[in-house]
């Protein structure tokens, strides 16, 4: 994995108010897990007797798990303790991951470009640990000066603690740390963090917004347009 020093190198050669490191998403925006999330809560639910439809889908979809929890005992009413529940989930979610994860259309172009240009990119995602570490086998850890898990930061995500976390990691400006999202919880994390915003939907719909951009696909995402987002607010 890129060493936290060979990051802050990049960023010693940007010079002026330019980007300085692009903070990414995991779930449903640089791999398609959130199908997996949703198989492993439907799938668990159906066995407890109850179905779970897409309503509940655009309720639970990018976390954190313990949002998802909360909703998941207040609509279902099923007898299982927070804990037990997540339990099960996780290790469902994980049995799932087992085959491997498909990568978004475009993500791999993404973070060559971001390497081949010399802008840090940092994982920052509500996921736990442990499924980081499972999801970056298809990954690839190579890609990231670092990552920053659900369970490593004071508040996840809506809060903004983890870009705050990366931005500082990395010694950079959060207005200079471009942040590209796929679910609402997340968008609202990063421009908590004062952070410009490319948001790519997977499941819930987000709607444009000053310093947010929406893209149908990572696809669309290349070097001169997260320059521009930097750019237009220094």
């Amino acid at each position: 994995m890129t060493t936290i020093s060979t990051a802050t190198r990049a960023l010693d050669h940007n010079e002026g108010r330019g980007l300085q490191a692009v903070l990414l998403d995991m779930d449903g925006t640089l791999v398609d897990t959130e199908n997996f999330w949703w198989q492993a809560e439907a799938s668990l639910f159906a066995e407890l007797g109850y179905t779970l439809d897409e309503n509940d889908r655009s309720h639970v979809v990018g976390g954190p798990m313990s949002r998802v929890i909360d909703y998941l005992l207040a609509t279902t009413g099923v007898d299982l303790a927070p804990a037990d529940l997540t339990v099960l989930i996780n290790q469902r979610f994980v049995d799932l991951l087992g085959g491997g994860v498909p990568l978004m259309p475009g993500a791999e172009r993404l973070l060559n470009t971001l390497a081949a240009h010399g802008v840090p990119a940092a994982l920052v995602s509500a996921s736990h640990r442990h499924v980081i570490d499972i999801v970056l086998r298809s990954l690839g850890a190579h890609h990231f000066a670092f990552t920053v898990a659900g369970d490593e930061v004071p508040r996840t995500k809506p809060h903004p603690d983890p870009y705050l976390e990366a931005a500082r990691r990395l010694g950079a400006e959060p207005s200079r740390c471009v942040v590209v999202e796929d679910a609402p919880t997340g968008v609202r994390a990063a421009e908590a963090a004062g952070c410009p915003v490319i948001a790519v939907p997977s499941v819930a719909a987000i709607e444009p917004a000053p310093g947010r951009l929406v893209l149908p696909s990572l696809e669309r995402v290349d070097l001169e347009l997260l320059r521009s987002l930097v750019a237009s607010r220094v």
